[in-house]
């Protein structure tokens, strides 16, 4: 690898770039991720930051959270046996508020644990 410098008044300062890496969209949870790790774990923040591994650790947070919130919903809807498709049919509005309440625990439950915690 050949180093090239650019002269800057008096001063030759090294021309140094980083490769091009991909950056892959983040959703709400990675997004929330880095807004903990930016006030909360400054020093993970900065080494993650500094390896070049930020974007790789919010998308794996990302994917890791989706993941868990669908497979919490789909527990809680199979162990509750009053959402059916049949209560779908006759009552939509409490059909959408069960399944709200499910996608509710599961977001809370995945915030604590995930996104505000240091499993990952």
């Amino acid at each position: 690898m050949k180093i090239t410098y650019t002269k800057h008044g008096d001063y030759l300062l090294s021309n140094l770039t980083l490769p091009e890496k991909e950056n892959k969209p983040l959703n709400k949870y990675g997004l929330l991720r880095l807004e903990y790790l930016k006030k909360n774990k400054n020093a993970l923040y900065q080494e993650l930051l500094m390896k070049d591994k930020l974007n790789e650790h919010l998308f794996s947070v990302s994917i890791i959270a989706e993941d868990r919130i669908n497979n919490i919903v789909n527990n809680l809807i199979k162990s509750d046996s009053s959402i059916t498709e049949k209560l779908k049919s006759e009552n939509q509005l409490l059909w959408v508020q069960k399944i709200n309440n499910c996608k509710s625990i599961a977001e809370e439950v995945v915030l604590k644990e995930v996104i505000y915690g240091d499993e990952i």
